[in-house]
């Protein structure tokens, strides 16, 4: 078919308006550089079915996005030609509070769901740097999560079935609508952190928790790196039981208007009151015995965290848990060495760090300098750094995932050819080019 006649048939599918074609509205839906030919927003999954059909006839080379908070995440896609948005897919199709489970279409945004699931005094336990404002399809398809993970875990230990339509527009369901559930493959965990490659999630089942009825937030700030970190070796010791913990090094606590340190260590208890107030007291002994001082934050400052990443160029690196003084420690001498700001947060108590990095660095340096020795330390331990987030030229000098096991990536690139064998769901952007 031609440009027109596809621009056609995708007005028929999901309305004129919800079809743009102009250049200068397209250029904000560009990925990595390359702009595609149409940006079409569907109302229902039978249209996310019928666009995806049409665009498997045709070889076009599709995107899904939600709120777009992520879409730097990956290496350039190899082609673009078609973003689909699922801004328009926010209802709550079913919600049942006695069994605290909820489907809810992908462009739901997690504050949208929380308005809801507030009124019954539950939640969905997902705080992903990037804000309330991401849709719950995009926190899937990049298993995105934040401080609490330490205590609830990531976007795809809460998933429980997803309905999803592959790369043909077959409309799929996998999972269960129950928290015990035996039966079948795990098809929703697959979905989950795969960027989109395998499939686009149209409708999600998810798995829900009770409000905590008190919470209390403390910040312990260090004139040392080991300092934090012997407060939260003890902390993981103890039988304290925070839901959330965060390193922030004096970057990160400047820029959030917080006192000035060389580490610091945010915390949270979320229970009845009277536990809040009993392990607050205790959290407050062992900061102090580490020789950290204690200050009451608000719970509000837990959202703003994600302030820190407002940079263009973002790491993520994942290594040991009580090793998180040591890697603080080691990037910010390596930033410092390529005259690079560096502002971290970290979920300390999963061992993941989130590295905004301020100023200019040559491609070949970035490469070579900064992001090849860091690998090669954390490989040491089974660790990890990805880039989130980078302008264009530096992810053209250095594979933005890392390396990946040939084994693991014969496995991936098999699934890869089952679920979308013609190669059109955001190809090129995922490990291994996938």
């Amino acid at each position: 078919m031609s440009a027109p006649a596809v621009e056609e048939a995708l007005a028929e599918i999901v309305g004129r308006p919800q079809v743009v074609s102009d250049p200068a509205t397209l250029s904000a839906a560009s990925i990595d550089g390359r702009q595609p030919r149409w940006l079409v927003s569907p109302g229902s999954t039978d249209e996310v079915s019928r666009i995806l059909a049409l665009c498997s006839t045709e070889r076009l080379a599709v995107a899904p996005r939600g709120s777009a908070s992520a879409m730097g995440l990956g290496n350039p896609p190899r082609r673009l030609d078609l973003v689909v948005d699922t801004t328009r897919l926010t209802a709550v199709l079913e919600y049942v509070p006695e069994d605290m489970v909820a489907t809810v279409q992908a462009g739901l945004t997690l504050d949208g769901l929380a308005a809801v699931l507030g009124k019954h005094a539950q939640m969905l336990a997902l705080d992903p740097h990037g804000g309330a404002s991401r849709s719950i399809g995009g926190v899937l398809a990049t298993n995105a999560s934040g401080p609490l993970r330490f205590r609830y875990g990531t976007a795809r230990d809460l998933l429980l079935g997803v309905r999803f339509v592959q790369a043909d527009g077959t409309v799929t369901w996998g999972g269960a609508k129950v928290v015990k559930s035996v039966t079948g493959y795990d098809v929703p965990k697959l979905l989950a952190g795969s960027l989109g490659t395998l499939g686009l999630i149209a409708e999600a089942t998810l798995r829900l928790h009770p409000a905590p009825p008190g919470t209390g937030s403390w910040l312990f700030t260090f004139d040392s790196r080991e300092r934090a970190g012997d407060l939260l070796s003890a902390i993981l010791a103890s039988t304290l039981e925070p839901d959330r913990l965060a390193w922030l090094n004096d970057a990160a606590l400047r820029g959030l208007g917080l006192p000035s340190a060389t580490a610091a260590l945010c915390v949270s208890v979320s229970t009845v009151p009277e536990a809040v107030k009993s392990q607050g007291a205790t959290l407050v002994a062992l900061g102090e015995r580490s020789g950290g001082r204690a200050i009451t934050i608000p719970a509000a400052l837990w959202t703003k965290l994600g302030e820190a990443f407002d940079a263009p160029l973002v790491l993520r690196i994942a290594g040991e848990i009580r090793g998180a003084a040591r890697w603080a420690r080691e990037i910010e001498s390596s930033a410092s060495r390529q005259g690079l700001s560096v502002a971290i947060v970290g979920e300390a108590g999963n061992g993941i760090l989130r590295v905004a990095l301020t100023g200019v660095i040559a491609p070949e340096a970035f490469a070579s300098e900064l992001v090849a020795p860091l690998r090669a330390a954390l490989h040491g331990e089974g660790g990890s750094l990805v880039i989130e987030r980078a302008p264009l030229a530096l992810k053209g000098a250095i594979d933005v995932w890392g390396p990946i096991p040939e084994v693991a990536l014969k496995v991936m690139r098999r699934l890869k050819e089952e679920f979308d064998s013609l190669g059109i769901l955001n190809p090129g952007r995922f490990v291994g080019g996938l």
